[in-house]
């Protein structure tokens, strides 16, 4: 059981340069799997998650190709061998 994460250049040196992050755990959900990226990455965190412990609104994350805030937000399931990604929202005129 594993899964990985996919980091935007931002928070890759919040990782030791890396950008990805393979991890063999079986977290349920997408909040179980970002605290396993939080307790490797500490510093990754205020940059994901707000105090409350919600994904800030300029982050999006997916699992696979589909965004957490359509399939159930933190509480999204997380298969086996996903990929999740972290990106900065993109905005513009």
């Amino acid at each position: 059981m594993s899964f990985s994460v996919v980091l935007p250049g931002p928070l890759s040196p919040l990782a030791g340069g890396r950008n990805r992050v393979d991890v063999q755990e079986s977290p349920a959900d997408v909040g179980a799997a970002l605290a396993v990226l939080f307790r490797l990455y500490p510093a990754i965190k205020a940059r994901v998650v707000t105090e409350e412990g919600q994904v800030r609104p300029h982050v999006n994350v997916f699992v696979g190709d589909e965004s957490i805030r359509y399939t159930g937000g933190l509480a999204t399931p997380v298969p086996d061998r996903a990929e999740i990604v972290i990106l900065p929202a993109v905005s513009g005129g």
